[in-house]
């Protein structure tokens, strides 16, 4: 409401205005006003049924002037709202429909199943297709490239994919950036010394100083960092299986008994939530020799030290179910993978890699497209862009339509 009430006091109606406002806290996929493809683009609100009851909400925008489209784009994320991504009125423009939309687990994943994520992108690629589109071409911006890879590789939908600073996938992300120095899950404070990044003895300085870390601790911090995930991956699937166990026994109680039906009852219901302490310590973020490209110091997910996100209010994924944590943010266990995604997708492939990207290294957007299925790949990078894309998006998008204009009708 707070965003509506911005435009009220410039604009004479708010519903028509979808650029030049300020834009909400943390939406950095916001359009902006330099995002402005000069000419009215038609919207429509959308509000679909996926096969098992979830809602999948979003925005429809179409070619301006009534022109008809062929081609429509779908984009989404895990848990973003991408009715609102600056790609959509830009390829509109274009002369493609584009379907923005959110997840069932819009701004909160705490419970996200990447298994049901894209039952709902099956639904909006439905809902295109039943409209008439001749070709639908999946997009993926950040977070959302692994997901509608999942979808095209596992549901055997979408006609290209288009990768827009799409990093290996939200699980592999956790790997790089999750702290490996924390000794005990349930303290936040619990420190292995030899592990900490933000330790001055392995070469840790305070913001803005720049930091060095020797090559060979690197190693070892990587390796930690996949035993840490691999602890917690372990805690959860424990508190799952013990979950079955009881349910399977509840199965040979009758109700009637009640004291150890209630007993089992509760234990095969309970749902474990995992708090996750510190996940912004990628050692990349601060020493700009590691894997150099020309990123800032620092990290889109910090304001402006990640050292403050790491141990305050940030980072990704710090409250969790098991289930959720398995299927999105384990790097070990989460089918949401792009190593494992790319091989099996054999549709056109392009992907858009911003060189500034804070979170996301040349060789890792490099990987992906090497690791295509398909025959027809594209691999573009924006010289000085963000993750975002903030200031390039004109471009970047003009890239991805020209590439679409070859391709689709």
């Amino acid at each position: 409401m707070e965003h509506r009430d911005a435009h009220l006091d410039t604009q004479p109606d708010a519903l028509d205005v979808h650029l030049g406002g300020k834009r909400p806290f943390g939406y950095n996929y916001w359009p902006l006003p330099q995002d402005d493809p000069g000419v009215e683009i038609p919207r429509e609100p959308i509000r679909l049924v996926s096969p098992d009851g979830a809602l999948v909400r979003g925005t429809l925008w179409t070619p301006p002037g009534g022109k008809p489209w062929k081609t429509a784009v779908i984009l989404s994320h895990p848990r973003g709202d991408f009715s609102v991504h600056y790609a959509c009125p830009l390829l509109a423009a274009a002369g493609y429909a584009v379907l923005g939309f959110g997840t069932r687990y819009q701004n909160n994943d705490t419970d996200c199943l990447h298994e049901s994520c894209i039952v709902d992108v099956q639904t909006a690629y439905d809902e295109m297709k039943r409209r008439g589109a001749e070709a639908v071409v999946l997009l993926g911006n950040s977070g959302g490239g692994s997901l509608m890879a999942l979808a095209n590789a596992e549901l055997g939908i979408g006609d290209g994919w288009i990768g827009m600073a799409a990093h290996p996938g939200e699980g592999v992300f956790m790997l790089q950036v999750i702290d490996p120095s924390v000794a005990d899950e349930l303290d936040p404070f619990s420190t292995v010394p030899e592990l900490d990044m933000y330790h001055p003895d392995n070469g840790w300085r305070p913001w803005p100083e720049p930091c060095e870390y020797d090559t060979d601790w690197l190693v070892r911090y990587r390796t930690a960092q996949v035993e840490r995930v691999a602890r917690i991956d372990a805690i959860a699937k424990a508190s799952i299986a013990d979950a079955a166990d009881a349910g399977n026994r509840l199965r040979d109680v009758d109700k009637s008994d009640v004291a150890p039906w209630r007993e089992l009852r509760r234990r095969a219901v309970f749902t474990k939530y995992l708090t996750i302490y510190r996940t912004l310590a990628d050692p990349a973020y601060l020493d700009l020799s590691i894997d150099p490209d020309e990123r800032p110091m620092g990290s889109l997910f910090a304001f402006p030290d990640p050292f403050d996100a790491n141990y305050g209010r940030g980072g990704l994924a710090r409250t969790m179910t098991a289930r959720g944590w398995l299927s999105t943010w384990s790097g070990l266990s989460s089918h949401a993978k792009l190593a494992d995604t790319m091989p099996l997708i054999t549709v056109p492939t392009i992907l858009v890699h911003p060189t500034a990207d804070t979170e996301i290294r040349l060789w890792q957007a490099k990987e992906i497209v090497d690791n295509a299925g398909a025959a027809d790949t594209t691999y573009v990078e924006l010289k000085g862009a963000p993750h975002y894309l903030e200031g390039h998006r004109l471009e970047a998008l003009g890239i991805v339509a020209e590439w679409m204009a070859k391709r689709f009708p």
